[in-house]
């Protein structure tokens, strides 16, 4: 009989914001994301304390699921941000620096729980229709015309890792690359449901940032150097390929099915009979490539080579789904039956691509396909794979564009600009809005100021050598000053707001951010074609971002007992 081992009570917290520890570790956690924000933002060494693998990334996606804490409270913020993150992929520091600073802010003004989640509410309701406004200040329309706005919104992402340590021209050239390689996976004269392509990219490590490139296609590798001189040869206009997702390798274990074995019979023999007999098949149909996603045995590939057939193994279920839209072959799943003509997919090129000391066989498809390949190259492999996070994003940010062609200006003027018009909005109606909420006017307006100091506070952020943060009180844009720049000679030495659409002018007034100041509406820009923005944020990824960060926030506000097991 196995031993007992009494169970131990579960441990009750009440009122965790009422805990000190937790709210140590909130204000913790939101000073390490603070200082990660930005261009030049802090990067973090993340390792556990029996060694392993170190991460250096100021990436909240990387970062996030790098920390683990032991109070329920925390991870709860956690799991939040990092849903948000899973489905958006940007904007995963605003939305949790933003959540913990609500949480802050609310503790600190003293108001009673149900009083701020009514406020933040209300307040995040202001926020979200303005945005979704067609003359809403802070939000510009992104012209498919042109590839610039698309190109400034990538390079504004890969530019706020610094983990990636680019060059202003390596940072161009990789937003372009970007943006080229988005572009292919858009399928032109596609009627009906559009279905996006697939970027595949592959990593180069020692080699130069300009070295990387985009190529319709797909690029795999080739490591038996012996096939090169038949590539010369594989020319023909399109060439039949077959694609085996079962293992050809000829073990018993890979077969599937019933095996049935008779005394006195060599059953490696009837297998490598098998195997040249599907050889045999694919020489008559003409086939001209062979790929399998597993292991090939030497003798099937000996024979497909002497009849002048390309073969390829280990390919890996990463490339399948790629490689059956590129070709539009289906992968054959055994070797008992014989292989069905619509099996076979078409290429219409081939092409050996030299990068370092990778050699890789470029796929050309046969007609109009949504399929490229990346080749990424970094000094090392820290920032390599921290470009590849950051490529992989931004991938993903510019396929939201698709749904929602907008984008929101960055480098904190979204955050001051909208701080400023919630102050004032804020004021209409207030006795009626007090008399909804059911709240005092004092309270609400104390939820007001917490609410906008928790956005003002995202663009302070940004700022990290010590300079000062302001915003201008004609259009609420969002300004960084050095420290040792005194107060009149602001206009000289400001140049262009955060997001670059604003130059400074003598007649400009300044408040320091997180500062008393009367509320004001922001004027609207009138916008010279010839002046674009230089920082872009996704539309859609921060305003769910925004919306995440205050619903959050209100469910931490609401938490009174977290229980747990301590089994």
């Amino acid at each position: 009989m196995s031993r007992l081992v009494k169970k131990s009570p579960s441990l009750c917290t009440d009122l965790p914001l009422d805990n000190t520890g937790i709210c140590n570790s909130l204000h913790l956690l939101r000073q390490l994301l603070r200082s990660c924000i930005g261009p030049t933002g802090r990067l973090k060494q993340v390792h556990n304390n029996i060694g392993g693998h170190v991460i250096t990334t100021s990436t909240s996606s990387v970062l996030l699921p790098a920390i683990s804490s032991s109070q329920p409270f925390i991870n709860l913020i956690k799991t939040s941000i990092l849903n948000h993150v899973s489905r958006f992929s940007d904007c995963g520091l605003f939305a949790a620096i933003l959540c913990l600073s609500l949480i802050e802010q609310a503790k600190q003004s003293g108001l009673r729980g149900n009083v701020a989640t009514s406020v933040n509410k209300h307040l995040l309701g202001l926020c979200t229709s303005y945005l979704q406004q067609q003359d809403c200040g802070c939000k510009v329309k992104l012209d498919f015309c042109s590839s610039q706005s698309l190109i400034t919104l990538a390079r504004s992402i890969i530019s706020s890792k610094p983990a990636c340590v680019l060059t202003e021209r390596e940072a161009l050239h990789i937003s372009k690359l970007a943006v080229q390689a988005f572009l292919l996976t858009v399928p032109c004269n596609s009627p009906g449901i559009v279905s996006l392509g697939k970027i595949v990219t592959v990593s180069v490590e020692g080699h130069s940032v300009l070295n990387s490139a985009v190529f319709p296609g797909l690029l795999v590798d080739m490591p038996d150097v012996f096939c090169l001189n038949k590539v010369e040869n594989l020319h023909s206009n399109p060439m039949r390929m077959v694609l085996f997702s079962a293992s050809l390798a000829g073990d018993l274990s890979d077969l599937g099915g019933i095996i049935e074995v008779h005394p006195g019979v060599d059953t490696d023999s009837q297998i490598l009979d098998q195997l040249l007999k599907l050889g045999q098949q694919v020489v008559k149909d003409e086939v001209k490539l062979f790929i399998c996603q597993k292991v090939i045995h030497p003798v099937l590939q000996q024979y497909l080579r002497s009849h002048g057939i390309m073969v390829i193994e280990r390919l890996g279920i990463t490339l399948m789904e790629p490689l059956t839209q590129l070709t539009g072959s289906q992968p054959v799943a055994t070797l008992h039956t014989t292989i069905p003509a619509k099996a076979y997919g078409k290429v219409r090129d081939l092409s050996i691509k030299q990068f370092g000391s990778k050699t890789m066989l470029h796929l050309q498809p046969p007609g109009d396909s949504a399929i490229c390949t990346m080749i990424l190259c970094h000094r090392n492999e820290t920032m390599l794979s921290e470009l590849k996070v950051v490529c992989q994003k931004t991938e993903h940010v510019l396929r939201l564009t698709l749904r929602e062609p907008s984008a929101l200006l960055g480098g904190g003027c979204t955050e001051t600009h909208l701080a400023a018009y919630v102050r004032h909005k804020s004021m209409d109606k207030v006795t009626e809005t007090v008399s909804v909420l059911g709240c005092s006017q004092t309270e609400y307006l104390r939820g007001v100021e917490g609410f906008c100091r928790s956005l003002e506070s995202l663009a302070a952020a940004l700022e990290h050598d010590g300079g000062n943060s302001l915003m201008d009180l004609t259009h609420a844009h969002h300004w960084s000053h050095p420290a040792d720049v005194m107060e009149e000679r602001m206009e000289d030495s400001s140049g262009f707001c955060g997001c670059g659409l604003v130059e400074s002018s003598t007649n400009q007034k300044w408040t320091y951010l997180n500062t008393k100041y009367p509320q004001f509406s922001p004027a609207p820009l009138f916008r010279v074609p010839t002046v674009q923005p230089r920082v872009l944020d996704s539309f859609t990824a921060k305003l769910n971002a925004l919306q995440v960060a205050v619903e959050t926030a209100n469910l931490a506000l609401d938490v009174r007992y977290v229980i747990q097991d301590m089994n």
